[in-house]
């Protein structure tokens, strides 16, 4: 049965309208991003066959385009719609934080690494330039490697910050899940 014959009370879109995004299950706001489901399968169906495939949002994000694609009904249409959607959402959080927003404790900090480096397929160096306040001035991404290791150098970290003005930094890395 397609969304559209449900209750009102029950379809996703409006749920979200009514209640707020929080809810709804992942399957539900999958539905909602995918607006239309599939042959045979309404877009709550499709989301649950998707959290079901990945087994959790982050899989999910984290995807390939050819893992994402193996589930019928998702094409790189929507694999660059959610692409997109999750770029949105890190752009958001930095703007958040180089509007003023410091970083004066280490749950904030741990949160926006995770954002910007969680499911990298390589090495990453990050480097986050603050200023006297511990508000971010910008996060870069300084030094990129392979799959095992990333070579850095002291000397272009100082002259990246030196170039930012930046009071203090904080420096991240990864390991990428193989």
């Amino acid at each position: 049965m397609s969304i559209i014959d449900w209750p009102a009370d029950q379809r996703p879109r409006e749920r979200l309208i009514k209640f707020g995004p929080q809810a709804l299950s992942d399957a539900e706001l999958l539905a909602v991003f995918l607006r239309v489901g599939a042959a045979g399968k309404s877009a709550v169906d499709l989301g649950r066959e998707m959290s079901s495939h990945f087994g959790s949002l982050n899989r999910l994000f984290s995807a390939s385009l050819d893992d994402f694609c193996t589930i019928n009904g998702l094409g790189p249409a929507k694999f660059a719609q959610l692409q997109a959607v999750l770029e949105l959402g890190r752009r958001s959080l930095t703007e958040e934080l180089q509007s003023g927003s410091s970083f004066d404790a280490p749950a904030a900090v741990k949160q926006y690494l995770q954002l910007l480096l969680t499911n990298k397929p390589y090495e990453s160096f990050l480097v986050l330039f603050l200023d006297v306040r511990n508000r971010l001035i910008c996060a870069d991404e300084l030094f990129r490697g392979t799959l095992t290791h990333a070579s850095v150098y002291p000397r272009e970290v100082v002259k990246a910050a030196l170039a930012r003005n930046a009071a203090s930094v904080m420096l991240a890395h990864n390991h990428p899940l193989c």
